[in-house]
């Protein structure tokens, strides 16, 4: 993998790049859509290529391990080839499912015992294994295990996951330095930055993380219920010690106006479930605003979801098509507004991308963040 740095924003801390795989180039800032268990939701691989113009998607180490399982993806030949997505892929380890596994899990330095969340089978990840069950996926970008800490933390226990996410960071290197990717293309270790909202224990982390030199670094721990202040300084602390010739990752992130905020503070690369999530409940995201679609209001309107936008999905039905399917529960409703929020997040980061080359990225970050928190 290569990372290829273009331009920073004189007036903030903003990036335009490109990360280079063997699955294709993927230009930053970038969001990724999120595909737990090898599946972006309600949404098909065309249309997030072709309408959605998604780069990259994401996969679940814990969701992926349990169904479809390890063995049958590895005769499929990878997650690529079992669900036909020919663009990158990213692994989450699986550490932040034993986070919200909270009363079903053990953690000690070995690694973790859990129970699954669907018949209650017992499990056990440890650093090399949840690096074997990636290299079996198939990832591009394989995430280090870690341990995600709630918000909010005590210090100590906040200080002794950080060094056990250290120990355990060493593990998976040595693990993916000793090992070979299973089906012939380059896969690459991110470590995540731990530390809770501790700024000496996050510059504790940032620092180890730098010093591994390994091909990207992420930023884990944030978007868990601190209010977005404490993650806009916590970012931008970690933003000021990481290499600059690395792509930046902060993970589970966010709402539109947490993209714009994070990526002038330095951040390279989004993901979250928000859009998805949001679009199944009638909630849409678009350049003018927020959209509660369920609303009366949306009954009689006739005119494009967001004409702005560009794309089939968002320019082609109404909203007062899309709130009839969605009130009466027809599934089109929620893969309609699944692609246009995922199709809405893209153009955010990509136009955020396009400002960032021409030098006017504070202004119109600036009137896009009224924008986007305002609702319809």
């Amino acid at each position: 993998m290569q990372f290829q740095l273009h331009k920073t924003d004189k007036e903030t801390k903003a990036r335009a790049g490109t990360i280079i795989t063997d699955h294709g180039e993927i230009p930053t800032p970038i969001f990724m859509p999120v595909g737990t268990a090898g599946s972006v939701k309600a949404v098909h691989q065309r249309e997030l290529e072709q309408d959605i113009d998604a780069k990259i998607i994401l996969g679940n180490t814990y969701h992926l391990f349990l169904r479809p399982g390890i063995e049958l993806l590895e005769k499929a030949g990878g997650l690529h080839r079992f669900n036909g997505w020919t663009r990158p892929i990213l692994t989450d380890s699986g550490g932040y499912q034993v986070y919200s596994l909270s009363e079903n899990r053990k953690i000690n330095e070995e690694g973790v015992t859990f129970k699954s969340h669907i018949d209650g089978s017992k499990h056990f990840f440890s650093p090399e294994i949840a690096m074997d069950i990636q290299r079996s996926i198939g990832a591009d970008i394989i995430m280090a295990f870690d341990e995600c800490t709630p918000y909010p933390c005590d210090y100590e226990y906040a200080r002794k996951s950080m060094e056990l996410t250290h120990r355990w960071l060493n593990r998976c290197a040595d693990r993916i330095k000793n090992t070979e990717p299973k089906y012939g293309y380059d896969q690459v270790l991110f470590p995540i930055i731990q530390g809770s909202t501790y700024k000496d224990l996050r510059q504790q982390s940032a620092e180890f993380v730098a010093r591994q030199e390994l091909p990207g670094n992420a930023i884990g721990g944030l978007s868990v219920g601190e209010p977005h202040e404490l993650m806009y300084s916590c970012t931008e602390q970690v933003c000021s010690i990481l290499p600059t010739n690395k792509p930046r990752y902060l993970m589970g992130v966010g709402t539109p106006e947490n993209i714009l905020e994070c990526i002038a503070l330095g951040i390279d690369m989004f993901d979250c479930v928000m859009p998805t999530r949001n679009a199944r409940n009638g909630m849409l995201f678009t350049s003018e605003g927020i959209i509660n679609i369920r609303n009366e209001k949306w009954k009689d309107d006739l005119d494009p979801i967001d004409a702005e936008l560009g794309g089939y999905v968002s320019t082609s039905y109404s909203k007062a098509y899309l709130r009839h399917l969605i009130i009466n529960k027809e599934i089109l409703g929620a893969q309609i507004a699944s692609i246009h929020n995922l199709t809405f997040y893209l153009w955010l980061v990509k136009t955020a991308r396009e400002r960032i080359m021409e030098g006017n990225f504070l202004n119109w970050k600036a009137q896009m963040v009224k924008k986007v928190t305002q609702r319809l």
